[in-house]
């Protein structure tokens, strides 16, 4: 979701900003370089320009400095799923009693990092409110994600309270993608509003670690330029990956689909998978049509990704331009029936699934792939569209059912519960066996982190 906060000078006409950030929105919507991510609330369709009712989100304030700015940070729903309230006095998992004082809190921030565990694409960063009512301390809670991380908060109180919770929630082992490791979150900020006698709440706003954000302060009179924020524009570009893919070790596993049963109860636990053939892209919708309503393709055998690719049409041509994995949570109530009814041997998406799924996996010899969230232009490069394999239905037609062949895509396959470090390319493998306790993959116990 797009969220701009715009300061503007006395006498500065705040509409004609307005229109030009929608305008600007839909241009690079356009271009492919936002996902069409604005849905009507009451009939489901999306707009296809990220406009619509109350979006994008403009925050408007008036300052006394002479120049506008405008700051921009872009959420998408993993991590926007994963903000969380608390009303003190509560009980928390494995913490206990929260009570109404910055002891509370750092339970509560603590307890915030542990529940988002991979599904918000960690290690992420937390903006936090104090206080405030429900509505605004939402609101006050995101702003803080548009500090920056090496800045120090200037109350002395809060200072502490970030610095401790960065250290204490490194120790959880929620780790990168949630599946384990040092770093949890990169960041903690909080400030505290006055509250109702009545309530105290702690408003948390989850980031993922792509941080997305952006700023610009413009001359008020021209509109013309004259700073950039969040980046430094006398540095030069530099590359997450090289343009020829990631660096290989020969130790992967190769797989070209359609799959079997006995490849896949094959795959070991830390096992690297390369998917390269043809695969099919579905989210919500798709998985929700497709338990009442059989698919338009043969699904037998098939890699099907949690994904919605950003697609361009150039030169009469449909073109993948962003195919990140998006949270697979959400398909939790779906996926069990997909596996057993269609023969689906490989799920592929991020921030692992549940018991349902885990049941399916293991009796049909399917598995769950894990692919790294934020890096949607890095996995495009590995793929090409070969079209609409069929509408999943007439009133869906912006969820289609696409057909993509993937030249060696990289994955590192998640699914069962780890129990050691795991780096960005490792992964777990989910197999016949029932894993040790309940938890999701990578899921730590959060009173490893507290005295």
């Amino acid at each position: 979701m797009p969220t701009f906060d715009v300061h503007t000078p006395v006498g500065v006409n705040q509409i004609v900003i307005k229109k030009a950030i929608q305008n600007a929105v839909a241009e690079a919507t356009r271009r492919g370089k936002l996902r069409p991510n604005s849905v009507d609330s009451l009939t489901g369709k999306n707009s296809g320009n990220n406009l619509g009712e109350e979006t994008p989100v403009i925050h408007f304030s008036q300052w006394e400095q002479d120049e506008i700015e405008v700051k921009l940070i872009l959420k998408g729903g993993g991590c926007e799923n994963k903000n969380i309230q608390y009303s003190l006095p509560c009980e928390l998992d494995h913490l206990g009693s929260a009570g109404r004082n910055l002891e509370g809190v750092r339970k509560c921030l603590l307890h915030a990092v542990w529940q988002a565990q991979g599904q918000g694409c960690a290690p992420g960063a937390l903006g936090v409110c104090i206080g405030s009512d429900r509505a605004n301390g939402y609101v006050l809670a995101k702003n803080q994600l548009f500090r920056t991380l090496d800045d120090v908060n200037p109350v002395a109180e809060l200072a502490t309270l970030e610095a401790q919770v960065m250290e204490e929630a490194n120790r959880i082992g929620v780790g990168s993608m949630g599946f384990g490791g040092k770093a949890s979150l990169i960041g903690c900020k909080v400030t505290a509003a006055n509250r109702l006698p009545a309530s105290f709440f702690v408003s948390v706003a989850y980031d993922c670690w792509a941080y997305r954000r952006l700023g610009v302060r413009l001359e008020a009179a021209s509109g013309a330029i004259t700073s950039w924020l969040y980046r430094d524009p006398e540095r030069p570009v530099e590359r997450m990956t090289q343009s020829e893919g990631f660096p290989l070790t020969g130790r992967e596993v190769v797989l070209t689909p359609p799959l079997t049963e006995a490849q896949m109860r094959g795959l070991k636990v830390g096992d690297v998978v390369l998917i390269t053939g043809e695969m099919f892209t579905g989210r919500d919708a798709v998985h929700a049509y497709l338990m009442k309503n059989k698919p338009p393709v043969d699904l037998n055998g098939a890699v099907l990704y949690h994904c919605g690719p950003v697609m361009l049409k150039e030169n009469g041509e449909w073109k993948v331009k962003a195919a990140g994995p998006t949270t697979s949570i959400r398909e939790e109530p779906y996926q069990h029936h997909v596996i057993r009814e269609y023969g689906v041997r490989a799920v592929i998406g991020k921030g692992g699934m549940g018991k349902k799924t885990l049941a399916a996996l293991q009796e049909c010899g399917a598995v769950y792939l894990n692919a790294i969230g934020g890096a949607a232009d890095a996995v495009q490069r590995a793929m090409t569209f070969m079209g609409i394999a069929g509408l999943v239905a007439s009133f869906l037609t912006a969820r289609l059912l696409a057909k993509i062949p993937a030249r060696k895509l990289l994955l590192a396959g998640f699914a069962g519960c780890a129990e050691v470090e795991f780096g960005l390319r490792s992964g777990i493998v989910l197999r016949g066996e029932a894993p040790k306790n309940e938890r999701r993959p990578g899921q730590q116990l959060l009173h490893l982190a507290t005295p």
